[in-house]
């Protein structure tokens, strides 16, 4: 495994960091300073600033349920909360797909950058499940137009056809396979509507479950090996 990932996978910082770390010399393997692109294991001793850096277990997946009003960043001066207050964790984790401040629901959070970019990958039309609530009263031509696709004029596309389900008189259940920022709030501007409430509650086949805003679980192994699987990934 290169240096730079193995120090993000070991909870030490993200891959960028430690790119900057190794450039300043802070970063001895066995202790040397490593070449361009050296690759470690487990049988190399890692040190940054002196110390040991410990061996990482495998890999591990938090479903995470975001309030409202949490920002989805690691750091950032200007925002009220962010996913940090919230999870304490003591491995680094980040998160894998956004929701913007004004939305709610779930968060998968990993220590594996291999796994965030497989889940976030478009191409592979990985399920993500939301219930929407609107200004307006839904109608059936909203229904059928959200479902076909609809021109974001902002970004110059045509988002993906989704299924889409009206379940109440202002609200219905929307399941998409692209990530365009703000996606679900610009499809329904563009149908002249506006979103008033927000949720996401599955991501491919994991829920929400019985987490309520600001707590979160572990996924078991069986889960994480299952989430591997089907994002195209060997587990490590």
């Amino acid at each position: 495994m290169r240096l730079n990932k193995y120090l993000a996978h070991a909870g030490v910082c993200s891959r960028r960091d430690a790119d900057a770390l190794i450039a300043r010399g802070q970063v001895l393997v066995d202790g040397q300073l490593p070449t361009p692109g050296c690759q470690v294991g487990p049988e190399n001793v890692i040190m940054v600033s002196g110390k040991v850096v410990q061996q990482f277990d495998a890999p591990v997946v938090l479903a995470f349920y975001k309030p409202v009003g949490v920002t989805c960043t690691e750091k950032d001066p200007h925002a009220e909360r962010v996913i940090s207050d919230l999870v304490k964790y003591p491995r680094r984790v980040t998160y894998a797909g956004r929701l913007d401040k004004d939305s709610e629901g779930l968060l998968l959070l990993t220590d594996d950058g291999d796994l965030i970019q497989a889940m976030m990958k478009g191409s592979a039309n990985h399920e993500k499940e939301y219930v929407v609530r609107v200004e307006k009263e839904i109608s059936a031509d909203f229904v059928e137009k959200m479902g076909q696709g609809v021109y974001l004029e902002d970004l110059g596309v045509t988002t993906k056809p989704c299924k889409i389900e009206r379940i109440g008189k202002y609200t219905f259940r929307i399941v998409l396979t692209q990530g365009l920022n703000r996606q679900i709030r610009r499809m329904v501007k563009a149908c002249g509507n506006r979103v008033t409430e927000l949720k996401r509650e599955r991501v491919m086949y994991v829920t929400l479950g019985k987490l309520k805003p600001g707590e979160y679980r572990e996924l078991s192994k069986e889960d994480v090996e299952r989430l591997y699987r089907d994002c195209g990934l060997a587990y490590k």
